[in-house]
């Protein structure tokens, strides 16, 4: 499996721990990358020749590979972004304000990265709504049942990761969808940790809204996917203007065009597009269901290996997907963090953009491990190693 990711043959001692920052990229997705500016670098939406037709169709099959990956109904559905962040933003931005009134509620959890977060905290603020933030578990994952007991007829959204980034606990969001609808609110569902390890499908979720990134999925940068019910974006507005996403434009007046376009103004990130499809392709010709099985192993044995360290702290639970955070009392995690770097091991320390998460649990910050389909037990193993002799060099302990 390393020797699809060329990042490995330059980085051969590197024990790399941090994918739920960023994944590393097979060939398939570099290539791709290449493939566009190479061989097929034209604007797409535009240009009336062959090459532009060409990138276009490419571009618009693309979109289709992404509705079936995530089972969407039609391509229609989805929008292509920046980012998981730029997706939810456009979806508080657009869809929000026309659901929302003053004195409503918008439910969250206390588990939230900031990017599913911020976005509800400032709609509330503009709207005069309430944002009610549903209590965590005590190792800091969403406390499903009390997420549960807090919809009312007043909650007209509810945003929640379907794995949270720092405990990496899987949320049931079929039950919360129901129980949302039956009030008539909307479920919006922040996947930018599931979409990599597990296999997603938005019409069984019943989510109205699911957005996610390229970057945490093996694809490129600066490549992002919002999911939207057809019947609902259609009713939203455009919240950027400029190129392509027109029909006509008066020079008192605009209409703008049908389906995503309306949504993707000025000239997109092709090339993302490109390595998100390759991405996707490279994901599907896996067996998924046995590197499933290998990351849970490999969080299982880590989490035994720390636990095993007298004052390592433990977040999360052993059913934790492709995460695992922990601190070693008494040793500041950036501390540890830079330890373990002098040991060619990346692991990412701080608050992981879920300030309102560290607040719960009552510290500054966590170290976290977290694992891509190209880590080994031997990984886990290096790392349980170095945070043993970490706990000798800070604090004198054998």
């Amino acid at each position: 499996m390393r020797e699809k990711f060329p990042f490995f043959a330059a980085h051969p001692d590197l024990v790399y721990l941090d994918s739920a920052a960023t994944s590393q990229k097979p060939q398939d997705v570099l290539t791709a990358l290449q493939d566009y500016y190479v061989n097929a670098n034209a604007n797409v939406h535009r240009g009336l020749y062959e090459l532009a037709y060409a990138t276009t169709a490419h571009y618009e099959a693309v979109r289709a590979q992404v509705a079936s990956f995530i089972h969407a109904a039609k391509p229609s559905e989805i929008i292509y972004t920046r980012s998981t962040t730029d997706g939810l933003n456009l979806v508080a931005s657009s869809f929000g304000p026309q659901v929302v009134k003053p004195g409503d509620e918008i439910l969250i959890s206390g588990a939230e990265h900031h990017s599913n977060f911020l976005p509800w905290q400032q709609l509330s603020h503009r709207l005069q709504a309430k944002l009610v933030v549903a209590p965590v578990t005590a190792t800091g994952d969403t406390d499903v049942e009390a997420v549960a007991q807090l919809i009312t007829p007043r909650t007209k959204l509810l945003a929640l990761a379907q794995v949270t980034n720092v405990g990496g606990g899987e949320v049931a969001l079929a039950p919360l969808a129901q129980a949302i609808h039956d009030v008539g609110g909307y479920l919006i569902v922040d996947g930018a940790q599931a979409v990599a390890h597990l296999s997603v499908d938005v019409q069984a979720l019943d989510a109205d809204f699911y957005a996610f990134s390229g970057h945490k999925m093996y694809g490129p940068t600066g490549i992002g996917v919002l999911y939207g019910r057809e019947a609902l974006l259609e009713q939203m507005p455009p919240i950027q203007f400029g190129g392509e996403m027109i029909d006509e434009v008066l020079d008192q007046s605009a209409t703008w065009a049908e389906g995503p376009l309306k949504f993707e103004a000025g000239t997109p990130n092709i090339a993302g597009v490109y390595g998100l499809g390759a991405a996707i392709t490279w994901l599907m010709t896996q067996d998924r269901a046995a590197i499933a099985q290998q990351e849970r192993s490999q969080v299982l044995a880590l989490r035994q290996a720390l636990a095993a360290i007298p004052g390592v702290v433990l977040y999360g639970s052993d059913a934790s997907i492709g995460i695992v955070s922990f601190n070693l009392t008494g040793v500041h995690p950036h501390d540890l963090a830079t330890f373990l770097d002098e040991q060619h091991i990346a692991v990412r320390a701080g608050h992981h953009c879920a300030q309102p998460l560290m607040a719960r649990l009552g510290v500054p910050a966590t170290v976290r491990a977290s694992f891509g389909a190209y880590n080994t037990i031997a990984d886990g193993a290096r790392l349980a190693a170095a945070v043993q002799e970490a706990r000798g060099f800070f604090l004198g302990n054998d």
